[in-house]
């Protein structure tokens, strides 16, 4: 064992391992503050100290109606991670303003701190995950607490936020039909955030939402009822066996495809669905389908992360293809000829460097 030892280390770079010792760091630090963003985001204390002048932990945590030996803690992370300033003079806290216009609630589109959930989220499936390494097969929807809620917010900053006004408009016409009235499609609807909006803004249109999780559909019922929406309705639906023809104007998917069990049925039946002069607009994650190429992505390792824990384990979990996240553009341009979609258009938008979307036609 010793000989082993000593020829390994004889075949190290010394200045490469040190500066992987400090990613690795960096990478433990940026793990943990992940874990306090996201406390920082669902108890609302970034938007609290957004709204506040210098505070001490103790005014923070009055104001709040928090904790504050947990405040206090949670106010040294944040500290040492660079995302609070301090004096320690007068030992107060201060959110500076170009923080708080990326980690606040009033900051939506741009509320990076709701990305930050989904650390926890998928941190609690870690054992269910590990045991699919050794056996294979998949985590289920139902083991994800709060998938949804999280997802909902989620959509709501990338897709519903530029709905209207950006991703709509890529498909010609389509403001113009909306108002005159078409039926729709929502395939994954998850808990409705898009289709209540489009629902509510185009009333003489009808819609429909999908999902295969009867908690997402609930959740989407009781927003449309909140609304006051009329024109909504929302089923529990494998989309794979939708067996219907010609029956919609439009159908859309937002990050919804690469998670199904079987996404080349998926993408046939939304084919088959669609009225002869139809058209499917579907968003779904901006990667090559090449790995040395994504290599460059911004966040490849975050994407292979919810890939890995989430969007691929799901789909194995149904005895599915375990399609993943970062299945690329060319797979979806390919799967997408395949189902018989003749003409496919694909967009990116400047606000959006995660995402691109496709415009397919029968």
């Amino acid at each position: 064992m010793a000989t082993e030892v000593m020829a390994l280390e004889a075949q190290v770079d010394s200045s490469k391992r040190e500066a992987f010792a400090e990613k690795m760091l960096g990478v433990f630090n940026s793990g943990a503050l992940g874990l306090m963003v996201s406390l920082g985001h669902r108890s609302g204390l970034f938007d609290l100290m957004a709204d506040m002048p210098p505070a001490t932990s103790r005014e923070i945590a009055a104001q709040g109606r928090f904790d504050e030996r947990y405040v206090r803690e949670w106010l040294g992370a944040m500290v040492t991670g660079g995302i609070v300033e301090y004096d320690s003079a007068s030992r107060t806290y201060r959110l500076p303003p170009e923080h708080a216009s990326l980690l606040t609630r009033a900051a939506t589109p741009e509320n990076m701190a709701t990305t930050a959930q989904w650390i926890t989220v998928l941190a609690q499936v870690e054992d269910d995950i590990l045991n699919c390494f050794r056996t294979g097969g998949g985590v289920p929807y139902a083991r994800y607490h709060r998938f949804h809620e999280v997802m909902a917010e989620e959509s709501a900053q990338t897709v519903v936020a530029a709905l209207t006004d950006s991703i709509l408009p890529l498909v010609p016409g389509a403001i113009d039909d909306l108002r005159r009235g078409i039926d729709v499609l929502d395939v994954g609807c998850g808990a409705g955030r898009a289709i209540n909006l489009l629902a509510h803004s185009f009333p003489n249109s009808r819609f429909t939402g999908y999902d295969m999780c009867p908690e997402a559909v609930e959740m989407a019922r009781e927003e449309s009822r909140r609304r006051g929406v009329t024109n909504a309705r929302f089923e529990v639906q494998d989309v794979a066996a939708l067996g219907q023809r010609d029956r919609f104007d439009m159908i859309t998917a937002f990050d919804a495809i690469h998670d199904q069990a079987r996404p080349a049925e998926v993408l046939q039946a939304i084919h088959a669905a669609l009225r002869p002069k139809g058209v499917f607009l579907m968003q779904d994650i901006d990667t090559t389908s090449h790995l040395d190429r994504d290599m460059e992505h911004p966040i490849g390792p975050f994407l292979y992360t919810i890939s890995c824990m989430h969007c691929m384990t799901v789909s194995l979990a149904q005895g599915g293809a375990g399609l993943g996240t970062c299945w690329g553009e060319e797979v979806a341009r390919r799967m997408l000829r395949d189902a018989g979609f003749s003409r496919v258009e694909v967009h990116r938008l400047p606000h959006d460097f995660i995402n691109c979307y496709y415009v397919a036609r029968k």
